[in-house]
């Protein structure tokens, strides 16, 4: 079993790409943290290659290439109570998805979210960004997904409805390296 303590216990850093200035589709340019720039690490447990790690409360997200091997990268992360727990398998893929608010998020946020209630198709304004890796749990859609932002400012924090968030130029590098039927664990 992953547990939090023994992943993050066990990565040693090592600079995968970190690109210093990103333009993340803002007006303009965004810098990440050091902290949260994509980069090589070793894990102590020994993961199954391609499969993918998120630790919350960390912002973290580690695919593992290889035994003991994986490259982190920094997400947003769901607010308290919103967040997605457990291990589910990316079922769906898709570049510059549509996106619909969940009639929950109306209900939480009618102020924000009802003026999209009809959907946002695909495109740099649209709130999943330039992908989106749909997350299933026993067959069925958990509504969760995986997917980029128009809000990179929101890279470490607990912001989103329950979602992982990462910059567009992550989310792309991961969703060209997972094939749909990879399994994500949250721990």
């Amino acid at each position: 079993m992953i547990s939090r303590r023994s992943l993050i216990g066990g990565a040693s850093a090592a600079v995968f790409t970190a690109p210093a200035i990103l333009r993340a589709h803002t007006k303009g340019p965004f810098i990440l943290a050091e902290e949260f720039q994509p980069r090589e690490v070793r894990v102590r447990e020994q993961h199954v290659p391609g499969s993918i790690v998120v630790v919350p409360r960390q912002f973290y997200l580690y695919h593992v290439f290889e035994a003991e091997r994986a490259i982190r990268y920094g997400v947003g992360v769901g607010k308290a109570g919103l967040e997605f727990r457990g291990t589910a398998v990316i079922e769906r893929k898709a570049e510059w998805p549509f996106w619909k608010p969940t009639k929950d998020m109306i209900r939480r946020n009618p102020d924000r979210y009802t003026r999209f209630a009809k959907g946002v198709p695909g495109g740099p304004q649209n709130p999943l960004g330039a992908r989106a890796l749909y997350l299933y749990r026993n067959g069925i859609d958990t509504y969760f997904r995986i997917h980029g932002t128009t809000e990179p400012w929101s890279i470490g924090k607990s912001v989103s409805n329950g979602c992982i968030r990462m910059l567009n130029e992550h989310v792309i590098q991961l969703y060209n390296q997972v094939p749909v039927g990879t399994p994500v664990f949250v721990l």
